[in-house]
């Protein structure tokens, strides 16, 4: 029997012991997790420190070195997203609908756990303890797939957590950390449709097409982010450049980061030189079609098609002249990830028309895409931001990584 048959036996047995536990006991012992992270930080911040060492000696970039690092701030932050989660409701058992058929057959809808959740992810510790206080608090055990770059910090987590669920006198395998790096090893993860009943990827558009493309598991596809902002030519000045600045650069290795900024020709020469200005603090390269290039001069650089479609994880952002509200949609639509759009606009007939013609998981009207979130959406902490229109869409709580079945009471009805 191989490692991962073991793996996947245990989590089938999991599973269903994971289904029963009550719900003040999977909020106990949610915040008893994150009391532990915080008592056990220095171990953790020590495991993920070999991490960053091996990265800065594979010469991982310092955006993907930013989703890597973990500091006590860091982990407070993840002790706060588990607490927040065992304070939601919990989704399992709620009636979604109920009926009375004609023969008298009564018909109820109920939420019920997914089962086994797979995740596959890459260089963000984080998204360890967040993947198991969702799949947890919704009555799943889960098998996390994590990169090579974050090992040590992803077993250092997972020892705290699994000790408290043993602690606590629960199968420590309703969570389970596949510890070999092997990409080989992946690979047979994503075949193992008998144990796995659906497997979510979080990382680049490479891992996300390996998963989609060689997975027999079914996948919650989620999406890498080329979200952008729209000047309209109604816009705010002030607000827009404050927009721009903050989905640009407050943090830029997130895929809810602004990588493409989209222009009003009328306001171009107004605004322009403001954003620059702003971005400048932040050293932000801005790649210019030729109109927005006739502004900035030699201070911005040529863009090529293929940076209007590009997530760049960088301090660097396209730019798009337009001449009307449909042609930026027209445009967003074009080379969108369907994640997250904003439109900055004083105009409620434009705001109204981008929010409702473009084709996005978010569509934001005066606001930054930073905030396309689980934990800013109330949901606690997010499994990840869906891009697909099957089953899930945008940041996936609780319910989105639920399902559910009917259950029907009668008295003797038989069907003729």
């Amino acid at each position: 029997m191989s490692n991962l048959t073991l793996l996947g036996e245990n989590a089938v047995r999991a599973k269903y012991k994971a289904a029963m536990i009550p719900t003040d006991k999977k909020n106990s012992v949610l915040n008893k997790c994150a009391e532990e992270l915080i008592k056990n930080a220095d171990a953790i911040i020590a495991a993920n420190k070999l991490d960053l060492d091996n990265a800065v000696k594979n010469g991982m970039s310092d955006a993907m070195q930013d989703r890597l690092m973990l500091n006590t701030s860091r982990i407070e932050g993840i002790a706060e997203g588990l607490r927040q989660v065992a304070s939601l409701p919990d989704p399992i058992g709620e009636v979604l609908d109920t009926f009375v058929r004609p023969n008298g057959m009564h018909i109820e809808k109920i939420r019920v756990p997914m089962g086994v959740i797979g995740i596959i992810y890459e260089s963000r510790p984080n998204v360890t303890p967040d993947a198991f206080s969702l799949t947890f608090k919704a009555g799943s055990a889960c098998i996390l797939k994590g990169g090579s770059d974050c090992i040590e910090s992803n077993k250092a987590i997972v020892k705290v957590l699994r000790d408290v669920l043993s602690g606590e006198g629960l199968d420590p395998d309703i969570l389970q950390l596949i510890e070999d790096t092997d990409r080989a090893v992946t690979t047979e993860f994503m075949k193992m449709k008998e144990y796995v009943d659906v497997l979510i990827p979080r990382g680049g558009a490479g891992l996300i097409r390996a998963v989609v493309e060689n997975s027999n598991i079914p996948v919650i596809e989620t999406g890498t982010g080329n979200c952008h902002v729209y000047i309209d030519k109604d816009a705010d000045p002030d607000m827009a450049v404050n927009i721009v600045f903050n989905a640009k650069t407050q943090r830029i290795s997130v895929c809810n980061s602004c990588e493409s900024l989209v222009i009003h020709s009328s306001v171009k020469d107004k605004i322009l030189p403001l954003i620059y200005e702003k971005l400048s603090e932040k050293n932000v390269e801005m790649r210019c079609d030729e109109r927005a290039l006739g502004v900035l001069g030699d201070k911005g650089s040529p863009a090529s098609n293929e940076d209007f479609g590009r997530e760049y994880l960088d301090y660097i952002l396209s730019v798009k002249t337009v001449d009307s509200v449909e042609e930026a949609i027209a445009h967003i639509n074009k080379y969108s990830t369907h994640h997250s759009e904003t439109i900055v606009t004083e105009n409620k007939e434009s705001a109204e028309k981008f929010l409702n013609e473009v084709d996005a998981a978010c569509v934001y009207h005066n606001v930054s895409t930073r905030f396309t979130d689980g934990f800013e959406f109330g949901f606690g902490a997010e499994i990840g931001i869906s891009t697909q229109k099957l089953h899930a869409r945008g940041p996936m709580g609780l319910k989105e990584i639920t399902s559910y079945k009917y259950r029907i009471r009668g008295n003797g009805q038989t069907r003729g």
